[in-house]
């Protein structure tokens, strides 16, 4: 009997009823409207394999071929110089992304939203302190609406050019398309996708809930102290409610389950990385740590130690959000002497900038959850350069 080995590699790579694909995207520029990237490096990934890079075209276009599947197992990677890289989960076919152009404040931030073919307009919104930023008031305190879109794909930008201390921040996302139908599953089937960035780097991205009613998908609230808190839920708003603050409306915190071999997954990753890092390979050990995040994304210890890698590597706005994120997710019986040292990181990392007024704040936080002459010190030592 004769048999086809083509076709049996591809049933065992692809699966039964898997539909291998080319890979079509478009290329933008997430704070320029309607600027398209050319020479983007893009590159599909699989299983830890990669297909050939291409590049985008003078109209910020390429096709990936190789018959890959466009599902969840698939990663696109988006790169190009003086902007952030970008590693996004597929389906990724016909669908347009927008790089971020490198930030240079300390406490800066960039929110980037794409989505699908439908609904045609999903609006950004950001709430804080007295502004509401979004299309019809598209600049606020440190804060603005870059790019505005109304005919699919994207992307709406927000950028917070400095977080305020003291300051709570709420970003949400609306389905203007859908603003009448409270019982919409529109936005829920629309692919977005919420890209956020620090410094050079994409440190979070957050997919829209599948198969949930409403019209307004809540992300995240950035508390007083800076740390973002996930909500990541599909609630039900109408137009007047939307432009109104409600910060009681379902901001608890989300709920992340991670299963028991995925929490081992991770404890080991995040051992490699401390050997990595013992052997003086710093990419090795912020390359195993932030790993460790995708088995377990609350685990605090793994933050901490990616915060020091950032750190060695001079990346420090990303080094204050990585703090930021162990101060969050910190746990157990040393859970104040945790968020004490994650603190003083913070503050180093202000005061090494010369910003004593923000790194005062944080010494301060680090010396109420833990007394130590180290933070007095420092306390004076600002006190004194201000």
């Amino acid at each position: 009997m004769k048999v086809n080995f083509l076709v049996l590699f591809l049933v065992f790579a692809f699966g039964k009823n898997a539909v291998a694909q080319n890979i079509s995207i478009q290329v933008l520029s997430a704070v320029e409207k309607d600027k398209v990237l050319s020479n983007a490096e893009v590159v599909v990934q699989r299983n830890g394999e990669s297909s050939t890079k291409q590049f985008t075209n003078e109209s910020g276009k390429v096709t990936i071929n190789g018959g890959f599947q466009d599902d969840s197992n698939t990663l696109l990677i988006i790169k190009k110089d003086n902007y952030s890289s970008l590693v996004v989960k597929c389906p990724c076919n016909e669908l347009t992304y927008a790089l971020s152009p490198v930030m240079k404040n300390l406490d800066g931030m960039r929110i980037v939203l794409n989505w699908g073919r439908y609904p045609e307009d999903l609006d950004s919104h950001l709430s804080f302190q007295g502004n509401h930023i979004y299309f019809q008031n598209k600049k606020g305190a440190l804060s603005n609406l870059d790019v505005d879109d109304t005919d699919s794909y994207g992307p709406e930008t927000i950028t917070i050019e400095n977080k305020k201390f003291g300051v709570e921040y709420h970003y949400f996302v609306h389905d203007y398309s859908n603003r009448e139908d409270l019982d919409s599953y529109k936005l829920s089937g629309s692919q977005a996708k919420v890209f956020v960035y620090v410094g050079q780097s994409l440190v979070k991205t957050y997919y829209v809930p599948t198969d949930k009613k409403g019209n307004v998908w809540n992300l995240f609230k950035i508390n007083k102290n800076g740390e973002i808190v996930d909500i990541n839920r599909i609630i039900s708003k109408t137009k007047k409610e939307v432009g109104l603050d409600n910060p009681n409306q379902q901001e608890t915190e989300e709920e992340v389950y991670v299963a028991s071999n995925d929490k081992k997954t991770a404890l080991a990753l995040n051992k490699k990385g401390d050997l990595a890092y013992q052997a003086k390979d710093v990419d090795g050990a912020l390359s195993f740590y932030k790993q460790a995040l995708e088995y377990y994304p609350t685990f605090g210890q793994a933050y901490g130690n990616l915060g020091l890698m950032y750190i060695k590597k001079g990346l420090k706005a990303e080094a204050i959000y990585a703090n930021r994120k162990a101060i969050s997710y910190a746990s157990g019986n040393s859970i104040n002497i945790t968020k004490a040292s994650a603190y003083y990181n913070i503050a180093k990392i202000f005061e090494n900038d010369n910003d004593f007024e923000e790194a005062l704040n944080y010494y301060k936080l680090a010396k109420e959850h833990k007394e130590n002459v180290v933070y007095d010190n420092a306390i004076s030592r600002v006190q004194n350069k201000i």
